[in-house]
């Protein structure tokens, strides 16, 4: 559903940009203009986005320590860095199906299952996943689930027949979970409805352990579970001082745009891994959060 939303957007915004270009060079105006901001045109809503997203994440800021504080050439290279990335992003997610193959089934002892965030599908994975195969880490698997506003239980439920069907394929009797944002907190809801068994461990990326502001922005089940001080939160991070079921680490961006504030990604039974210098999407196109992803998994 989100890949052809984003498809059907990516399509009509490429065509009305080509009837509003054949219009003016009708009228006289030179095509290489036009030909020269297309580029501009395309990451436009990725520049107001992200723009917006900073703003909030500022305002509502989890107190920086002196080291972790970028000035004003590092702040440009976070905001240029998250916004190429969202609108790099597009394509992949638009084209998932084509792109995105799991494995083919073969014996293994550790495999990944890379679970990704909210309204989104496993697109966002795409160069995490490479380089997670370079280092010889795998079999890489990833899972889609829906619909995107339902709820994460009902997300946690379509994740355990991919954890099922994983170990199936492969043989193994314990796998690796990676969640990216949401994915963190529907892993998390897989381990307290079905325990630790057939999990080794599980790393999450930029997930709002505790909520984040950004969910008051938009309707959904799952929207709702992700606002801080929700219930469904509480209830999840009711024992959070208590032991996990499976070995937990928790990277997080101290300049995260998304997960607001920042430190909702800390979780106390976690072994929490701070990075800065990254926004919530370019997490996932850091070959420095892959490392220490790879750390975690030794």
């Amino acid at each position: 559903m989100t890949a052809l939303l984003l498809l059907g957007l990516l399509v009509a915004g490429a065509w009305a940009y080509v009837r509003w270009a054949a219009y003016w060079v009708a009228h006289g105006v030179s095509a290489g203009w036009f030909i020269a901001g297309a580029p501009l045109a395309y990451v436009t809503p990725a520049v107001v986005l992200t723009a917006l997203w900073f703003a909030v994440a500022w305002i509502w800021r989890t107190p920086r320590p002196p080291q972790a504080r970028l000035g004003i050439a590092g702040s440009v290279r976070l905001y240029i860095g998250e916004m190429l990335t969202l609108a790099a992003s597009w394509p992949f997610l638009a084209l998932h199906a084509l792109i995105m193959r799991d494995p083919a089934p073969a014996p293994a002892q550790r495999p990944v299952i890379l679970v990704h965030g909210v309204l989104i599908n496993d697109g966002i994975w795409f160069w995490f996943k490479r380089r997670l195969e370079r280092l010889g880490i795998g079999p890489v698997y990833t899972v889609n689930y829906g619909p995107p506003l339902a709820g994460i239980e009902s997300f946690a439920q379509q994740l355990a027949k991919k954890i099922d069907a994983v170990c199936a394929e492969t043989g193994a009797s314990k796998l690796v979970l990676i969640g990216h944002s949401m994915g963190g907190l529907v892993s998390r809801a897989y381990l307290r409805r079905f325990g630790g068994d057939r999990v080794a461990r599980l790393i999450t990326i930029g997930t709002p352990h505790h909520g984040s502001i950004l969910a008051l922005s938009f309707p959904g089940h799952c929207l709702g579970e992700m606002c801080p001080r929700s219930r469904w939160l509480a209830e999840l991070n009711r024992d959070e001082s208590r032991l996990p079921p499976v070995p937990t680490t928790s990277i997080w961006s101290r300049h995260d745009s998304m997960v607001i504030p920042q430190a909702s990604a800390v979780l106390s039974c976690a072994d929490n891994v701070p990075v800065i210098g990254l926004g919530h999407n370019a997490l996932l196109s850091s070959e420095r959060v892959v490392a220490l992803a790879q750390q975690a998994m030794l």
